[in-house]
């Protein structure tokens, strides 16, 4: 017989009902995960909690197409991000290695190793700048740029869906609020690095 049912019993001979078993459970709602006033509603952090959940969907949406688009196109998805950065900003002269760097939020490291294989295939060029011979200027080579022009019907499409649902207004106040958010986040990154550190030193100590 179920638990829920009621349950009975002879106590000196007379049946009597025994209450239902009471099942006791925690307090609905968990401790908010933010404490900015501007981040609540009413105290609480649901909304909060669903933003945080949509940007992991959009960035693993966004993964998923990156790497579809670089596949297509016989490269990696990091050197995709590259390829159009450098076509965006090279111009004339170059674009450096620091500035793609800073545009994408990678090491110049990085930058430096993976668009040395994309010079070894053919898709770059990368020589000395002429104001700082320390420096290496970038460039799209005709086969970059033609690997680029295939597959712009399919970028273009792609982007066209993906973005589809911004207007004018909300496109250029998510473009804003994404530059901060990438300054904000940079902090909290930095702020676990230092804890990280710190608590490496004392396990060291």
């Amino acid at each position: 017989m179920s638990i829920s049912k009621q349950r009975q019993k002879r106590v000196r001979g007379r049946r009597v009902v025994a209450p239902a078993v009471e099942i006791k459970t925690a307090k609905s709602r968990l401790p908010a995960t933010v404490s900015r006033p501007a981040l609540l509603e009413g105290g609480a952090d649901a909304r909060f909690r669903r933003l945080v959940y949509d940007l992991l969907t959009i960035a693993s949406r966004m993964t998923v197409v990156r790497e579809h688009l670089a596949s297509g196109m016989g490269i990696t998805a990091p050197q995709f991000s590259l390829l159009m950065v450098v076509g965006q900003f090279h111009g004339e002269r170059g674009v450096g290695v620091t500035a793609v760097a800073k545009v994408l939020h990678v090491s110049s490291a990085f930058v430096a190793t993976e668009t040395g294989k994309l010079a070894q295939a053919g898709l770059l060029t990368k020589r000395a700048n002429p104001q700082d011979r320390r420096a290496v200027l970038l460039s799209l080579t005709r086969t970059g740029r033609a690997l680029i022009e295939r597959n712009s019907n399919e970028i273009r499409s792609v982007n066209d869906a993906f973005f589809g649902a911004l207007t004018r207004t909300t496109f250029a106040a998510l473009s804003t609020t994404m530059a901060e958010l990438v300054r904000s986040s940079a902090r909290a990154t930095a702020h676990l690095n230092r804890a990280d550190s710190a608590a490496w030193r004392e396990a060291a100590e």
